[in-house]
C-alpha cells in the first residue's frame, strides 16, 4: 500500500476522533485504532513517513498521536 493511501486513511481516523473535546483521549483513540486494526507494516510505514517527510499530509491530530504513542504503534510496549 502506498504512503499517500495510508496518510489518507489515517487522516480519516483522525477526523473521526477530532470530535472528542479531550485531545489526549482523541490521541489515545487514534493510537488504539491503528494498533488494533492496522497491520504492523502499515503502522511502520506511517512512522517512517513521520521521520522521513515529517508526516507530510497528516492532519495535526494524527501526527500528535503517532508521536505520543510511537512505541506502542511500533509494537514495543503495551497499551497507550
Amino acid at each position: 500500500m502506498n504512503i499517500e493511501r495510508l496518510v489518507s486513511m489515517a487522516n480519516q481516523i483522525g477526523t473521526f476522533f477530532a470530535t472528542d473535546p479531550d485531545a489526549d483521549a482523541a490521541s489515545i483513540g487514534i493510537a488504539q485504532h491503528l494498533a488494533s486494526c492496522w497491520a504492523p507494516s502499515m503502522r511502520q510505514a506511517l512512522l517512517d513517513h513521520l521521520d522521513d517527510r515529517n508526516g507530510e499530509g497528516l492532519v495535526p491530530i494524527v501526527g500528535k498521536a503517532l508521536r505520543d504513542h510511537r512505541e506502542r504503534l511500533a509494537g514495543r510496549r503495551g497499551h497507550p
